[in-house]
């Protein structure tokens, strides 16, 4: 409640479940209006900037929420992303914000640092630099993907120099990744 009330968030994308986590029910226990309102239209008390949730899987039937394949829907044809691109494309600055990263919190509240995009792309470059990773390399990746090693230095940092990325599973787990 305290990270999406801090950030503002509008909408979130996300996994019903996952091990044991239910994402949907905690949104739901934060926001039970919900399962009152039509997909987009969130009010909620106690999330006031929360409009839209969107529910990774199509199979997905709750009241208020859109399943993935309505964010698939709402996808341009590759003519008009083209068309779209450029201008989008100039309105964009290094200097802009992409990331905000939250703190455990354990002084306190958490805390989130805005990253942009120059200081995510620029993290992961110079750390691959440093490990003198290429093309010829692969970096096996158990950790998530929302974590700052699988999102950054991981994933981008591979990217950024061609690097092969294993994910070994879903979720971490010693005997996979080995």
């Amino acid at each position: 409640e305290y990270v999406l009330k801090k950030a503002g968030c509008k909408a979130i994308v996300m996994a019903q479940n996952f091990k044991s986590s239910r994402y949907l029910e905690m949104i739901k226990s934060l926001a039970p209006e919900l399962s009152q309102c039509k997909p987009g239209n969130l009010i909620s008390r106690k999330l006031p900037d929360l409009s839209t949730v969107i529910v990774i899987g199509n199979e997905v039937q709750e009241d208020g929420v859109y399943p993935f394949s309505w964010l698939e829907a709402q996808a341009c044809t590759p003519e008009n992303v083209r068309k779209r691109l450029e201008p989008i494309t100039q309105s964009l600055s290094s200097q802009d914000p992409i990331n905000i990263q939250f703190t455990s919190g354990t002084t306190g509240a958490p805390k989130g640092a805005t990253l942009t995009h120059m200081n995510i792309v620029n993290n992961a470059r110079f750390v691959v630099e440093r490990m003198n990773f290429s093309a010829k390399d692969r970096l096996c990746l158990p950790v998530p993907l929302y974590h700052c090693f699988g999102m950054v230095m991981g994933t981008l940092g591979c990217v950024s120099v061609g690097a092969s990325i294993i994910l070994p599973g879903a979720s971490f787990d010693a005997a996979e990744a080995l």
